[in-house]
């Protein structure tokens, strides 16, 4: 069967993660499709820090977000290389999908659509955000801000939702003044960009 629309799955429901092999419609949990959570150089401290938030409370299914990953880190590991970013997915699909599967194709129409309300069959994962929650956190030195800047700008059109793009200084160079340092120990905003996700 096709893989349906991600409106389908977009709205939030009751989350459901339970399995058992006994007491249990869903015997086992599908795999996720997202390959890795952390990547790049993820034990060093670079100077900026790129925060992607969503600005809706939404599902997004593991085949987005493994879209969206492979597209970033494809865009910064071959512009900046493996040692000079650090890019990690923050949200992990738990909860697990379900759909009653109905028959297509030609003559469909006359054979029976089953119980409604039907509990359904897994047909995979979703991660469930909250407005304002985290979803990507790339770290890159300033010569790889605007790769990475346009790395999240062209994956928009792969995550369900709007997001805003948030921009820190959480280290300063060595050649910076002393006083400059002390203002900047804490995690400073330098830009907040909304960015609109797509509709379908």
């Amino acid at each position: 069967m096709a893989l349906r629309k991600g409106i389908a799955y977009r709205h939030l429901k009751v989350p459901y993660t339970r399995k058992s092999r006994k007491k249990s419609y869903i015997k086992t949990t599908p795999a996720t499709k997202i390959v890795k959570f952390q990547m790049g150089n993820v034990n060093k401290q670079f100077q900026y820090k790129l925060t992607l938030t969503t600005n809706t409370t939404l599902q997004i299914r593991d085949n987005a977000i493994e879209a969206a990953r492979l597209s970033i880190n494809r865009a910064l590991e071959s512009k900046l290389g493996l040692s000079n970013y650090k890019f990690i997915i923050r949200v992990y699909p738990h909860h697990i999908l379900r759909e009653h599967k109905m028959l297509t194709g030609a003559g469909a129409d006359r054979m029976s659509s089953g119980m409604s309300l039907s509990f359904g069959k897994p047909v995979g994962v979703a991660a469930q955000v909250k407005a304002g929650e985290e979803i990507i956190v790339i770290g890159v030195e300033k010569n790889g801000l605007e790769i990475a800047k346009e790395a999240i700008r062209k994956i928009k059109a792969k995550l369900p939702c709007s997001t805003t793009l948030k921009i820190e200084a959480t280290k300063v160079p060595a050649a910076v003044p002393q006083q400059e340092q002390e203002q900047s120990q804490s995690e400073q905003v330098i830009e907040a960009v909304e960015m609109p996700g797509i509709s379908g």
